[in-house]
């Protein structure tokens, strides 16, 4: 490999190679595979089941992802455009952490810290988020006694990256600009 591509996050290699597979069926049985297409450049969907904001709440969202995170309507628009640009797993992995902040049960606290951890902090992690070494080794031994804090420290790095980086492309995306027109 490259050191070009060694560079890259394993999870950007993982769709990556997704990707090819279905290039690839869709090259050998071009009838059959048409439910293979990946969308390129197609407007995030629309979120279902919730109401439109105010203009002046949703104006409000190129400031602060908060806001964004608070609001039914924003997160799932929010969730959309992350899933068009196959960057999801950061929101993924805040909504997850905040769910387990909830859990009481040790037992049932020590099980999903073992599921996020595996699904988006452990390397080649199916859904791995981009936090750097110091992070990770915070949160693996945060993990030997879980408690609702094990994540905090992963947590706040995913959600500046979320700010300085997803929210302004959003910002400037063409869903959020038909939205609040």
């Amino acid at each position: 490999m490259c050191k070009g591509l060694a560079a890259l996050p394993h999870s950007c290699l993982e769709r990556a190679k997704e990707i090819k597979t279905k290039l690839g069926i869709l090259l050998q049985k071009p009838d059959s595979a048409v439910d293979l297409v990946i969308p390129y450049n197609e407007k995030p969907e629309k979120p279902a089941k919730t109401q439109k904001p105010p203009l002046d709440e949703a104006l409000q969202w190129r400031d602060s992802l908060d806001k964004i995170l608070q609001n039914n309507y924003g997160l799932a628009s929010f969730k959309s455009f992350l899933k068009s640009e196959f960057s999801e797993e950061n929101l993924e992995f805040w909504l997850a952490c905040e769910d387990y902040k909830k859990i009481k049960s040790p037992a049932k606290m020590a099980e999903k810290a073992k599921k996020i951890y595996e699904e988006f902090i452990q390397t080649e992690a199916p859904k791995e988020v981009n936090i750097d070494h110091f992070t990770k080794d915070i949160t693996t031994k945060n993990l030997v006694e879980p408690s609702p804090g094990s994540f905090d420290v992963a947590q706040k790095r995913i959600y500046a990256l979320m700010e300085k980086d997803s929210l302004p492309r959003f910002v400037r995306s063409e869903f959020y600009q038909e939205l609040i027109k």
